[in-house]
């Protein structure tokens, strides 16, 4: 009989429990960062007169920079939304 340490059953499946809740928390910020980039494209976009375009950039550039901060989190963890089929209702 093989004994791998002080791991328990319980101790496992919470670890998954965990590792789950981790690869839902980085999807959730990688939809919500993309939602935010959509929004400050379209800011951009409406954007009139050299301060909203001023300010319109700014927003564009930190929000692309926070969306793939957010998508290089879930590479990490190989998140994609095969992998997390249930995420919508967990937003409900």
């Amino acid at each position: 009989m093989r004994w791998f340490g002080n791991k328990t059953s319980k101790d496992l499946v919470w670890k998954a429990k965990e590792a789950r809740e981790e690869e839902l928390e980085v999807y959730m910020d990688v939809m919500k960062a993309q939602s935010e980039w959509e929004r400050a494209r379209h800011y951009f976009e409406e954007a009139v007169g050299e301060e909203q375009i001023d300010y319109a950039i700014y927003m564009l550039e930190a929000a692309e920079l926070k969306y793939q901060m957010h998508l290089k989190a879930a590479k990490r963890l190989k998140i994609n939304s095969m992998r997390l089929p249930l995420h919508h209702s967990a937003e409900a």
